[in-house]
């Protein structure tokens, strides 16, 4: 029997506890030891959902460890839920700090007076509480029940937050008659994985009770190149998929039924067809043009100025497109059906494209619905079978290169003319090629001074143009200067920005302190005002996809002029490297002739997306090339 409660006791250690009851160990914690600096750390969350009478049931039991004073934002909790019609309500929440003083377990209950429940906007309402007595070594805790009035309601769970989580635990029963797609995505050991069937139930998710459990899962951060939280948070997603109210001969929505009823809508049909009054005369101006090419730059670029984007994407008309092009304002997809029936009058084969963009979460392709999506541009195809994605909702995107946040992102395209579709991620196989020409000479006072020329095309020029508009040519030179407060930008020309054609030419004046340089030597980065200033690869291990949207290629292109009274004493070696499968490349070359230093370098991309299984060969090969780039040019004096 004692060996029987010594085994209780270990696998109960690190789980879940009743309510108030509480190890003296977990009180005594210092550090997570299994994120080293974690300011705080959950050390259980249960969840568990079930059905009665006709409703929803959810009950949560959370508990949080402070560990030292920058963990207190956690002692400040926010609750939110669905009001609206009284959908969801919460009830039997309880809370509660405790303490560990002279060893003695000290509970501190939420007084009823410090919930504050309010509207958050027409539809939700919230529940905050700050716990009182809370301090580094606390831990609270709290617990309440949602009911929901509806029996088929199961949201979403993440298993992943903003400090690190000792064990978390989902138990769900899902009732007869109900059937969810549910879609996990957990990197970390199941502790627990468990499906198993109620009564009634069958192989389907309808009857079902699930437990899913994880252990030690990390913190989630936000990693360089990567798409968004929703896309990479451990998590496990449910599908509402039928329910026990729907008619039985319905059938189960697929793409082609989906498609169809889009396509059959008289209302779709009716905004694809709108011939919209032109007192710009910009229909007859765009005929007067030779090529598609010609028309689509013309046309795409005045209805982007004309019509001003109210802010919001959205994969469908709010007013309809007569509405928006009077108004001159509209939403995303008003602005661009404006455009289509433009292009549409001028002979241009237009294709209504409805994507989810990067920052909505990436679509679940096995779930039909244009839900999915939340914004409405178009696929263009010329005569000579180019073919171009437009978006003309933000005034800074350009008709020749597709928007940053579309790029590999799944697009639903519709064809209108024989009413067919096609479901494909965007892609731009074309390099986004950015160029950096710097002139520079060495002073013998330990000073650089020179010109950087920065050639920014596609989304790079849209980027800088739209950098550049929202904070002012002060902020912005200060951007350029990336916290380097030994470089001083004198003066910043911008030339191109209204061609499409050509790349963004910023011409940047400067000066730089080289203040590890002394009274016998000069050391220069020759990297100065590049793209390249600092690894973004650096932590030990990565769980997000890499995805660099554009396939990328850089040439930095650098002459500095040395001083006279100096020899040269050292400069970086010719040097050519690359990936195993040849996805990044880089290249040095180096010539030193007649007092001039000339220096090039090249890295050229692939691929846009990387797999987390690939991140040590990429964090290996960043580590080495950024060594090269730091490779300085030392002078001595003579």
């Amino acid at each position: 029997m004692l060996l029987s409660l010594l085994c209780a006791a270990v696998v109960l250690k690190g789980q879940t506890q009743p309510y108030g009851q509480i190890d003296v160990a977990d009180l005594k914690l210092t550090a997570c030891d299994f994120e080293k600096g974690a300011s705080a750390m959950v050390l259980f969350d249960k969840k568990t959902v079930s059905t009665e009478n006709d409703l929803t049931i959810i009950t949560r039991h959370k508990r949080i460890k402070i560990l030292n004073d920058k963990g207190l934002d956690a002692a400040n909790l926010t609750i939110g839920y669905y009001s609206k019609d009284h959908l969801e309500t919460i009830s039997d929440f309880q809370a509660q700090t405790i303490n560990l003083n002279n060893n003695s377990l000290q509970f501190t209950p939420i007084d009823n007076s410090l919930i504050y429940r309010q509207a958050a906007d027409k539809n939700w309402k919230t529940i905050k509480v700050s716990f009182p007595a809370a301090q580094s070594g606390s831990v609270i805790e709290y617990s309440y029940k949602v009911t929901i009035d509806f029996p088929g309601a199961i949201s979403d769970w993440d298993f992943q937050g903003d400090i690190p989580v000792r064990y978390c635990e989902l138990d769900t029963r899902i009732s007869r008659g109900f059937t969810f797609k549910i879609f996990p995505r957990i990197f970390s050991t199941l502790e627990k994985n468990i499906k198993e069937r109620t009564r009634g139930g069958n192989e389907d998710s309808t009857g079902t009770h699930y437990l899913w459990a994880v252990k030690n899962v990390p913190s989630f951060k936000d990693e360089p190149y990567t798409t968004c939280r929703e896309d990479n948070i451990q998590n496990i997603r449910f599908f509402l998929f039928k329910t026990p109210f729907d008619n039985m001969t319905k059938r189960a929505e697929t793409w082609p039924r989906v498609t169809g009823i889009w396509m059959n809508d008289p209302d779709t049909e009716e905004q694809l067809k709108k011939n919209l009054s032109d007192d710009d005369t910009l229909l007859t101006r765009a005929k007067l043009l030779f090529t598609d090419e010609e028309k689509i730059a013309f046309l795409f670029n005045k209805i982007k100025n004309i019509v001003k984007w109210n802010g919001k994407y959205d994969n469908d008309t709010e007013n309809g497109v007569k509405t928006a092009w009077g108004k001159k304002w509209g939403n995303s997809a008003e602005i661009n059906l404006v455009l289509y029936n433009f292009l549409r009058m001028a002979g241009i084969k237009c294709n209504p494209t409805y994507v989810t963009t990067r920052g909505n979460g990436k679509l679940e392709s096995d779930l039909p619905g244009m839900d999915n999506f939340n914004t409405q541009v178009l696929t263009v195809t010329t005569r000579a079978k180019n073919t171009y994605i437009l978006d003309a909702s933000n005034k800074f995107n350009t008709y020749n290169h597709i928007p940053f946040n579309l790029l590999n992102c799944y697009a639903l395209v519709f064809d209108p003319a024989v009413k067919s579709y096609e479901i494909k991620i965007i892609e731009d196989p074309q390099p986004l090629k950015k160029v950096v020409l710097i002139n520079a000479q060495i002073k013998a006072a330990g000073k650089l001074e020179g010109t950087v020329h920065v050639l920014s095309t596609g989304n790079d020029k849209a980027d800088n143009l739209q950098q550049y508009t929202n904070l002012g040519e002060t902020k912005y030179k200060e951007e350029l200067r990336n916290k380097d407060n030994n470089l001083t930008i004198i003066s910043l020309k911008r030339e191109n920005m209204e061609a499409d054609s050509l790349p963004l030419n910023e011409a940047i004046d400067f000066q730089l302190d080289l203040t590890s340089s002394d009274e016998n030597y000069i050391y220069v980065n020759p990297t100065v005002l590049t793209p390249f200033n600092s690894n973004p690869f650096l932590s030990e291990n990565r769980q997000a996809v890499i995805d660099f949207g554009n396939v990328n290629s850089y040439s930095i292109k650098s002459f500095y002029k040395t001083p006279d009274g100096y020899k040269t004493e050292s400069v970086p070696q010719g040097v050519s490297m690359a990936m195993p499968d040849k996805s990044i490349s880089f290249k040095r070359i180096v010539a030193a002739e007649e007092g001039v230093i000339t220096i090039r370098y090249t890295i050229d991309f692939n691929r846009s997306i990387f797999t987390a299984d690939e991140y040590p060969v990429i964090r290996d090969f960043y580590k080495k090339m950024f060594e090269m780039l730091n490779e300085q040019i030392v002078l001595k004096k003579t």
